[in-house]
């Protein structure tokens, strides 16, 4: 993996969302529904990187104590979430993670379609960060199916197929969903993809 974090960077074919949904039972318009509620529908960024958000509370308890402080001063990691704004891009931030400690850096950012967080990367299907970071690099079709995996492993499948955004909005984004309306934006971009007519997948 380059420090680029550039792949081939294949874009979801119409088949992909009917393909992968089925693994869990659902449709494409609640995939839609949850993929643009966290990334606006795209898993690649303007430069062909996987969408990506680096969280310092989370690198703050991910490296070890000995490296917090050093960290903290370069203004990478701080211990309690919503101390200080995001940059516009979060990449710049990542870069610079990664040379105090590269593998704690990828495990405190969320990746792709469903914004995956690194430390997630086993309920997600992969071993390592790493690895999941590499797959995601080369296509949105391996971010989804991680993210529908990540719902399985999660127990949110029922919550997704029975559309309870609420109880779905709690698994996945936290206890603070409501704060930020995840419910509401979730069952409003359903309501919208519902209206949209599905891919038509050949028997």
């Amino acid at each position: 993996m380059t420090n680029r974090f550039q792949g081939r960077a294949e874009r979801l074919t119409d088949y992909d969302l009917p393909e992968i949904g089925a693994l869990i039972g659902v449709g494409e318009d609640e995939l839609h529904a949850v993929i643009e509620v966290e990334t606006a529908g795209g898993g690649f960024d303007a430069k062909g990187r996987p969408r990506m958000l680096f969280e310092p509370h989370v690198f703050w308890r991910e490296l070890p104590a000995a490296k917090r402080k050093g960290a903290e001063r370069a203004g990478l990691a701080y211990p309690a979430w919503g101390a200080k704004p995001y940059p516009k891009d979060s990449y710049a931030r990542l870069t610079m993670a990664m040379l105090l400690d590269p593998v704690a850096a990828l495990r405190s950012a969320s990746w792709g379609l469903g914004q995956i967080m690194g430390f997630n990367h086993k309920a997600a299907g992969y071993d390592t960060a790493q690895a999941m970071v590499a797959a995601f690099m080369d296509s949105e079709a391996a971010q989804l199916e991680a993210m529908v995996r990540f719902i399985q492993s999660e127990g949110l499948d029922d919550e997704l197929r029975r559309r309870d955004w609420s109880a779905f909005a709690r698994g996945y984004n936290g206890a603070g969903y409501a704060k930020h309306g995840y419910h509401t934006r979730l069952a409003t971009a359903f309501a919208k993809w519902s209206r949209i007519r599905d891919t038509v997948v050949a028997a």
